[in-house]
């Protein structure tokens, strides 16, 4: 389809991929429908060689108690 969206295709997606009901489907605009879609601007998702970092980083407040208390 040339201009505009492909509404059938679009509410095939939505409907039977995403499963979407018509009124949540319909609620989004369609920047949200392109993001749930994995289209569009932004970053990356979180991956889990980033997720460890993160957490090498940031620990669990629960794994430092008796760390260093004296």
């Amino acid at each position: 389809m040339t201009g505009g969206f492909d509404w059938p295709a679009l509410m095939r997606v939505g409907f039977r991929g995403l499963g979407l009901k018509p009124a949540e489907f319909w609620a989004l605009t369609p920047a949200e429908l392109l993001m749930l879609l994995g289209e569009g601007g932004g970053s990356a998702p979180l991956n889990r060689a980033r997720l460890d970092e993160l957490a090498q980083m940031y620990p669990d407040a629960a794994t430092l108690k008796g760390q260093g208390d004296g």
